[in-house]
């Protein structure tokens, strides 16, 4: 497996992959019977904490083992593209949030 670094192609993933987690927590916070401001706002609660404990910002310790995740996305059989350092999904959660509800 080759480890390739390209920030353009990471940063693009990232995005999808925060849009496909916004838009799944939405409906399901939808099918929960949320709706308007308080829909908006619990999704942004919930997307940003997912992206924070992906981006290893989160702060995982249980019983003494420390967890840190490292985001890498494949962009072929034999190949994973990351950026050199831990994601930054939290950066992009605002912004499709913006283009999910236009706020």
């Amino acid at each position: 497996m080759r480890l390739n670094v390209d920030e353009k192609v990471f940063d693009e993933q990232q995005v999808l992959l925060v849009r496909e987690l916004v838009q799944n927590i939405s409906v399901k916070l939808r099918e929960a019977g949320l709706a308007g401001k308080q829909l908006e706002e619990t999704t942004a609660s919930i997307a940003f904490s997912v992206a924070s404990v992906i981006d290893d910002n989160a702060g995982i310790e249980v019983e003494g083992i420390e967890v840190h995740p490292y985001l890498t996305f494949r962009s072929a059989d034999d190949e994973l593209t990351h950026c050199g350092e831990n994601a930054y999904l939290h950066e992009f959660v605002y912004e499709v949030l913006q283009e999910l509800y236009g706020s």
